[in-house]
């Protein structure tokens, strides 16, 4: 069905220059990590048990409750969870928003990237157990980056007056959209599937908390990955003294600014910037800033305020109410979680590696950073037109006017003067040489008629190519729909096209097919061309 066509990250251009250096093990980042992210690394991580305290057995009992929610939890799933309750069961952990129908490609490569880490350590380490986690950012309120989907190109949003965390949003409006997703994906076995899980997902569940996790387990629950919602008063109770060393003490604030400070040092842009109170505060149709006014706390946005006992009675009493930002949410996974890797992309892993100082700090455990998997699926269709035009698959990463001379180079039809360019220059040189005998003062007219002379022949090449461009309409417009749909708006594939633009060409047969080619640890692009 496919053939796997390898590159590295580097190559790709799919990495920041903080996480491109992170891979070759640059000196300079070894005080922002543990452990590299190979076996070597995970050997070290696993010599001793990092959670000894962990109460293994609350957790197993509150992600069992969790998964009762929706009706269709698998049995290895179950299992898994009751292998937490065990001192040697660890998870693999990727989060992410609870984009609509999965939203981009990437959300299902990482799930996949989590899962196959999991069963790639299971081999690893026969002695220890490995399960995948998916971490639902139910609380997340940036509505507008998880309420829309592109499917060939159509741009599918739900519009909602809805507040608060995306989690409770009900999901009953999305009924409105079932039009306009029949009409882009058209008719067929594979589209009527898509539109049954479609309802089965949004129309028969309440929220879209729920609705994702039953979304997610229809598409990896035979893997047996589990679904936390970190939106639990369970859980919370376990964090209470972190929120207050946060809210009433910044210690988040001040060993993440170091951090950020440290890094720039080095040359790195920082991701995420911390905030001197990186909490929320939430409840029904609201997640709203805490910060400090004077010797009152207020939600900003809002009229509430609390004095300082007021909210620590609040964080004691109900820590549901309290939200970690970017900041404070991996300190909590990992205080919540046994857990020796996450997976994400550059932008999650940059923020991670500013997180060190703080996680000592806190006495927690940081994890192994493992970059999700990159993929780039390459259609029959389109291998055929990469091929004709005699590009590489490493080709197609270069921006497309740079492909477009490449053709040109590539078909003998680049017009260029470089030689004639070469023989000016060796004329002009040789004038300079007579004119500065006769009268120094002329030199500057030589160069000045020399440049001219350049343009001038710089113009005709130009005038040149665009007519060898105009002669060559069918081949330019090749690189172009290459690039368009390897780049839809410019945007790399994965983060723009939903998993439903492709499965229904393969149906569901897809999944499987990525999670046969998926290796994390390689660190490679995988390219996955049709046959």
């Amino acid at each position: 069905m496919f053939t796997a066509k390898t590159s590295s990250l580097k190559q790709s251009g799919v990495l920041n220059n903080l996480i491109n250096d992170y891979l070759d093990k640059k000196e300079t980042l070894n005080p922002f990590y543990d452990h590299y992210p190979d076996k070597e690394g995970f050997t070290d991580f696993l010599k001793v048990d990092k959670y000894p305290s962990l109460n293994r057995e609350t957790l197993s009992a509150i992600l069992l409750k969790q998964t009762a929610t929706v009706s269709n939890t698998s049995d290895k799933t179950k299992n898994n969870i009751h292998l937490l309750k065990h001192k040697d069961c660890y998870t693999i952990t990727t989060g992410h928003q609870l984009c609509l129908f999965t939203g981009p490609l990437y959300f299902i490569y990482k799930i996949i990237s989590a899962i196959n880490l999991a069963e790639e350590l299971n081999q690893l380490f026969p002695t220890q157990k490995f399960v995948p986690v998916y971490w639902a950012a139910t609380e997340d309120h940036d509505f507008e980056e998880v309420n829309h989907i592109h499917v060939f190109g159509k741009k599918i949003s739900w519009q909602s007056s809805q507040t608060g965390a995306v989690g409770a949003f009900k999901t009953k409006e999305l009924q409105a959209l079932l039009p306009s997703l029949k009409e882009a994906i058209g008719s067929g076995i594979n589209a009527e599937e898509l539109i049954q899980l479609f309802e089965k997902t949004y129309l028969q569940h309440e929220t879209l908390r729920d609705a994702t996790r039953f979304l997610v387990n229809e598409l990896f629950g035979e893997f047996g990955l589990i679904t936390i919602d970190g939106n639990d008063k369970e859980l919370k109770q376990q964090f209470i003294s972190q929120f207050k060393k946060d809210i009433f003490e910044n210690r988040a604030y001040s060993c993440v600014t170091k951090s950020v400070d440290a890094l720039h040092t080095l040359g790195y842009q920082a991701q995420v910037k911390p905030r001197e109170i990186n909490c929320f505060y939430m409840e029904a149709g609201i997640r709203a800033r805490i910060e400090k006014e004077g010797e009152v706390f207020r939600i900003i946005g809002t009229e509430k305020t609390f004095s300082p006992e007021q909210l620590k009675n609040m964080i004691e009493t109900e820590p549901e109410k309290i939200s970690p930002n970017v900041v404070l949410r991996p300190l909590y996974q990992q205080t919540i979680l046994p857990n020796v890797a996450y997976v994400g992309g550059p932008g999650e892993l940059s923020y991670w590696l500013e997180y060190k100082n703080m996680f000592e700090d806190f006495i927690a455990v940081f994890p192994v950073l493992i970059p999700r998997a990159f993929i780039t699926l390459i259609e029959k269709n389109i291998k055929t037109k990469i091929d004709k035009l005699r590009f590489t698959i490493e080709d197609v990463f270069k921006e497309e006017q740079e492909l477009i001379t490449l053709f040109q180079v590539k078909s003998n039809t680049l017009f260029t003067l470089n030689n004639e360019k070469e023989e000016m220059e060796r004329l002009f040189t040789e004038i300079t040489g007579k004119i500065n005998l006769v009268d120094k003062t002329l030199v500057n007219n030589v160069a000045a008629e020399k440049q001219k002379s350049i343009n001038s022949l710089d113009n005709l090449v130009n005038k040149a190519n665009r007519a060898i461009k105009q002669k060559s309409e069918t081949e330019i417009n090749q690189v172009k729909t290459i690039k368009e749909k390897l780049f839809p708006n410019k945007i790399p594939q994965e983060r723009f096209d939903n998993f439903s633009t492709f499965y229904i060409k393969w149906g569901k047969s897809f999944v499987k097919t990525l999670k046969e080619y998926i290796n994390v640890l390689k660190k490679e692009h995988l390219a996955l061309i049709e046959e």
